[in-house]
């Protein structure tokens, strides 16, 4: 140890301190090292020995998405206490999705100690935090599924710590009596508890897990609310049978999409139902025994007690009949920590699977396409507690507070309810521990009803940011129509989508404000444990704070539509007036038309007229070669012919004059015919790209080319050039060369236009391209040459939910390509 801290804690600061630097100047910048980053690398730590700690996995929001991840509860408190001794600074700043993000780094306090610690310590961080065999820093990133640590030089490797693990257990269906109205119990699954008790059933890569308290008789329930309402109750119990005579079955949530076929092929991995209890228009509980598939060597036997009212809280009950080789008792919450993972994330599907598509549409709203993952909060009911301690013990910043936070969060508070029985609050559940825990459950059940609304509406709330966010990255869309041609259609649609979102968002408020109102207050307990637990709770006050939160959401959700209207004049707006440019443009353009149409019939009459002029001077040129001051006429051998036939005849050599007039015509007349076929010939293409390019890439190869004309307009924001050239040589293009034209928008970086000319009848039969080859030839030439750019504008403002959907697409691209490369 070094000025009391430990080789963990030595460790840990200088490893925040190789990612984190102070600027040596005014004019440098200060690094950071994220919360989220340095949490990976903790983990990796753990994996690699080089922190002696332990982790297990917990819920964390990354970039809008619901992701477990393996995080070690010793290690971050150990940051805590640096932050405490001044040996780290840390910096809160807002995400792009108004969430806080937590960034650390060593204080001048903290740097004068690292002066101190061993050259050894020291390498043995290097030894995991640096690429194998170099000083290559490894950083920290996010590609939408899974982290990575990379180097500067492309060394890329795979972080395990969103691979959650699994445990053996066996479970049965549990749901709390003052939930139940009358029906059969639920079946326990108690005689199967001996098949998870083999060893080696689990995944857990950390063979030194350290295990300081342990729980007996553990009941979980897992909570969350859903919008729902009378009439999704009855649809409900329509949609499992429960007023059939048989009832229940198996559940899926898939679309069949030929109900009128003969069979349905789908996944195996099925829930079946069973119906205990349910009145037609309140609630309905069923229980629910899992068939997902598992790792290998894992045993799961799995069954959930599930509890859906009319208000919308939905509870997920279990009750652990043993985990691993322990029956019942004596269960570690490090092994809890990964049971919860699997109760967290299967509840979802069962009740994905029953629930409406209404209302797994307004579940995908608010959590942005990642409902599956939502958070819920977890109730952990235990008859006993090893070991027995008082609150305050609890609450000791070290290793027993680090063991709560595996299955409930950041710990808040702890009390003792009784001289046996402890409450112990978490930000993500609660633990209810002691003998008359379970006498409890009502006002447990209770509490709950309120902490999941309010859980919900903390979500609700930060997506209404979201979407005001949405909208005001709309409204840069609009204000780029004018020089944008891709904006005008891309407001309209984003228009469109926001008007949706928020129609769905206020059914929300509409069912979050109809739960309020059903929602009832517990009476408080006569029995003195009971009412310290409701005091404790303080479910008076839950419901008005409630209430007026709900009430400020609607006033976020009143300006959120204001400026949706607000929106959609500016988009009126701006249409119209790219109409009325249109208008202008095209009334110019029909005056130009009529002014060369009349000079067109001015200037073709006049041609046909000199050609026929023009053919008579050539015949008569032709006759005075031959009658000239020296002809063939002066001859002795041609008088005799000039005598008798022509100055005799006077009408021949006007005839003859004619005759030749009219040879030469027609071979005026055919070369014409000819130029005109060939003329006629011409493939004409026209294509509207409105893509975003590098200019100074185009103006290179305009440069290259035999550019015949150039014109410039200047017009607002906008720089309009319109480039004509021919392309060389013309072998290339099957004999002949092309004519190109290009129109894009200089200052703007946007090609908008391009229009290509080829005459097919000049080219060779055998290589003459068709339209589509002469397409591609020439966009493959500019993307080659790197013409084309891939635009940022759009991406910074796309909506929350096309995120998610590009982020999706992508990780979906990148497994494909990891698995062709395996193949």
């Amino acid at each position: 140890e070094l000025q009391g801290l430990t080789s963990n804690q030595n460790r840990l600061l200088y490893l925040i301190d190789l990612h984190a630097k102070k600027a040596e100047d005014r004019e440098g910048s200060d690094r950071w090292v994220r919360k989220q980053a340095l949490s990976v690398l903790i983990y990796e730590g753990v994996v690699a020995g080089i922190f002696d700690y332990d982790y297990a996995p917990q819920s964390a929001l990354i970039e809008n998405r619901r992701v477990w991840i393996n995080i070690s509860q010793e290690g971050q408190s150990d940051i805590e206490f640096l932050r405490e001794e001044e040996l780290i600074n840390a910096l809160i700043v807002s995400s792009k999705s108004f969430k806080p993000v937590v960034l650390y780094q060593v204080s001048d306090k903290g740097s004068e100690l690292l002066l101190r610690v061993g050259r050894s310590e020291k390498e043995i961080v290097n030894s995991f935090a640096h690429k194998p065999n170099s000083r290559e820093l490894l950083t920290v990133t996010w590609d939408g599924k899974c982290y990575w640590l990379e180097s500067s030089t492309g060394y890329r490797k795979r972080s395990t710590t969103t691979d959650t693990e699994d445990v053996s257990y066996v479970c049965s269906a549990y749901i709390p009596h003052c939930l139940r109205y009358g029906g059969r119990p639920t079946l326990s699954n108690a005689h199967r508890a001996h098949e998870c008790g083999q060893p080696g059933l689990d995944s857990i890569r950390d063979n030194n897990l350290e295990e300081i308290i342990t729980l007996n008789s553990v009941s979980i329930i897992v909570a969350e609310y859903i919008p729902f309402g009378a009439n999704q109750i009855v649809q409900l119990n329509n949609n499992i049978g429960s007023t059939e005579r048989v009832q229940g079955g198996y559940i899926s949530n898939i679309v069949d999409g030929d109900s009128s076929g003969t069979a349905l092929e789908l996944s195996p991995e099925l829930t079946a139902v069973e119906i205990l209890d349910y009145t037609q228009t309140n609630h309905i509980n069923f229980e629910a025994s899992i068939r997902f598939r598992e790792d290998a060597g894992v045993v799961q036997v799995e069954s959930f007690g599930v509890s859906l009212n009319a208000e919308g809280t939905c509870f997920y009950g279990m009750q652990l009949e043993a985990v691993m080789n322990r029956i019942k008792d004596n269960i570690s919450l490090d092994h809890l920590s990964r049971i919860l993972v699997d109760v967290q994330q299967d509840s979802s599907s069962i009740v994905d699977s029953v629930i409406s598509q209404y209302q797994r549409d307004l579940l995908e709203l608010v959590f942005i396409g990642d409902a599956p993952n939502r958070n819920k909060i977890n109730l952990i009911i235990a008859n006993e507690i090893t070991p027995h301690l008082t609150a305050g013990e609890y609450m000791d910043r070290g290793e027993y507070e680090n063991e709560f936070k595996q299955v409930i969060g950041d710990t808040k508070a702890a009390y003792d309810i009784s001289e046996q029985d402890s409450l112990i609050f978490g930000s993500q559940g609660l633990l209810v521990c002691g003998p008359h825990a379970r006498d409890h459950e009502p006002l447990l059940c209770g509490y709950l009803q309120f902490i999941t609304l309010d859980l919900f509406l903390q979500n609700f709330f930060s997506r209404i940011w979201i979407l005001n966010g949405d909208l005001k990255a709309s409204i840069n869309i609009v204000e780029s129509i004018e020089y944008d041609p891709l904006a005008l259609n891309m407001a309209r649609e984003r228009l469109t989508t926001l008007s949706h979102e928020i129609i769905l968002f206020d059914e929300i408020l509409g069912y979050l404000g109809e739960a309020l109102e059903m929602m009832e207050i517990p009476p408080e307990p006569p029995e003195q444990s009971g009412r310290s637990l409701y005091q404790r709770l303080e479910i008076t006050g839950m419901k008005d704070q409630l209430v007026r939160r709900v009430k400020d959401v609607k006033k976020n959700m009143s300006a959120s539509q204001r400026n949706l209207d607000l929106l959609r004049e500016r988009v009126q707006v701006e249409s119209q007036n790219k109409t009325d440019r249109l208008s202008m443009e095209l009334e110019k353009n029909t005056k130009k038309l009529c002014s060369l149409q009349a000079s067109n019939g001015d200037t073709s009459r006049s041609l046909k007229i000199l050609q026929t002029i023009f053919a008579g001077m050539i015949a008569f040129d032709i006759l005075d070669r031959v009658t000239g001051e020296w002809t063939v006429i002066d001859t002795e051998w041609m008088e005799e012919f000039v005598d008798t036939v022509i100055r005799r005849h006077m009408l021949v050599w006007f005839a003859l004059s004619i005759l030749t007039w009219a040879i030469s015509a027609y071979l005026v007349s055919r070369r014409n015919f000819i130029v005109d076929w060939r003329s006629r010939g011409m493939t004409t293409l026209s294509l509207t790209v409105n893509r975003k390019i590098d200019v100074s890439v185009l103006r290179e190869i305009i440069l290259e080319k035999e550019k015949t004309t150039e014109e410039r307009h200047y017009e607002g924001k906008k720089q309009i050039v319109k480039i004509t050239y021919e392309e060389s040589p013309p072998v290339e293009w099957g004999g002949t060369s092309p004519l190109v034209t290009l129109e894009y928008d200089e200052k703007n970086n946007f090609f908008l236009e391009m229009l290509i000319q080829y005459n097919r009848r000049e080219a060779r039969k055998d290589l003459v391209l068709s339209a589509d080859e002469l397409k591609q030839k020439l966009i493959h030439e500019f993307e080659n040459r790197g013409v084309f750019v891939k635009s940022d504008d759009y991406s910074e403002n796309a909506l929350a939910i096309e995120k998610r959907r590009s982020l999706v697409e992508s990780v979906q691209d990148a497994d494909a390509t990891i698995f062709d490369e395996r193949d």
